[in-house]
């Protein structure tokens, strides 16, 4: 049996801590083009929109990525009217973390923890999750927030993550960690929205 020390165990449990003041949402090339041959894309859809609503209640920063606009098309409008205000961060990379202005966006977000959504799990939310771990930060991936055009590439990709360090959770788990108590405004609207 495998010991681990306490201070381990607190760093541990410190990374799958989400608190608002130290988290951002990341959405991660959720455009047109590519969602049109997601298998999940509603599903998606909807947790990104359900963790959107939770940033904005909570004062979340949020990073939104395109990639290669000009080719794969605007963010999702299902997505897009619940972002007005939001700058998008263009990109031709896959990882979000080879893009000078993404690095400036998440400097000027000032937070330690990143809940990372998008498509496509295999490609660019997964290079950009093994290069936030590596760069320091604590990746929360829920499942049901990223998709891939096959599930098994999903699959593949969320186990990746996960042995690299990526907290694999759910945007309803996420979302109830920020929030943190029942009974307030912000509780309300987002069990709402989940039911």
């Amino acid at each position: 049996m495998m010991k681990i020390d306490i201070a381990e165990r607190k760093i541990m449990i410190d990374k799958m801590k989400l608190k608002a003041k130290d988290t951002f949402l990341l959405i991660v090339d959720v455009q047109e083009r590519l969602a049109r041959v997601m298998e999940r894309r509603e599903q998606v859809e909807g947790s990104i929109n359900v963790l959107i609503k939770l940033a904005n209640l909570m004062d979340m920063p949020i990073v939104l990525t395109q990639q290669y606009t000009k080719g794969l098309g605007p963010t999702v409008e299902a997505l897009a009217d619940n972002l007005k205000g939001t700058e998008s961060v263009e990109k031709i990379d896959f990882s979000c973390c080879q893009e000078d202005n993404f690095i400036k966006a998440i400097n000027a977000a000032g937070r330690k923890n990143v809940i990372l959504t998008g498509m496509e799990s295999h490609i660019c939310v997964l290079q950009t999750a093994v290069d936030l771990l590596e760069m320091g930060y604590n990746v929360h991936v829920p499942w049901d927030a990223v998709c891939s055009r096959v599930d098994g590439n999903r699959d593949r990709a969320l186990g990746f993550m996960e042995k690299a360090g990526a907290i694999i959770t759910s945007s309803e788990a996420a979302a109830f960690q920020i929030l943190g108590k029942a009974g307030t405004p912000e509780f309300k609207e987002i069990s709402a929205m989940l039911r």
